[in-house]
């Protein structure tokens, strides 16, 4: 099992910014994704960024340019830097852990809301 901890979500302004964190714990293997998806009212839920242990990235294209994504592997957590925000933006961002190395295992975090006002 893993356990996925996110924080950071809240109100912001358009063109403001915010940071996510997800912090991981539990039977972590070593060599892992950790990526963060969103999903609005309505919506299905989509990719925003991942980024692998060894540091490989990979965004959505709606996320080029204004996030970053970034890990520190000693504390197993992982961040999402949004700027520029804008309020297609606003949803519930997940915490997603996953590993494909020796079979196949993902977790979600509960979510955290985010949300950017006009």
């Amino acid at each position: 099992q893993v356990q996925l901890v996110e924080s950071g979500g809240g109100l912001v302004q358009v063109g403001g910014s915010l940071r996510l964190s997800c912090t991981a714990s539990g039977n972590i293997f070593s060599l892992n994704t950790l990526g963060w998806y969103r999903q609005a009212p309505g919506n299905e839920r989509e990719l925003v960024a991942t980024i692998h242990s060894n540091g490989p990235t990979n965004y959505a294209e709606f996320a080029k340019g204004r996030f970053t994504i970034s890990r520190d592997n000693a504390k197993n957590t992982e961040y999402l830097q949004m700027n520029s925000l804008k309020p297609e933006d606003s949803a519930v961002y997940y915490c997603n852990y996953k590993k494909v190395y020796q079979g196949f295992t993902q977790y979600w975090g509960q979510g955290t809301q985010v949300t950017v006002s006009a």
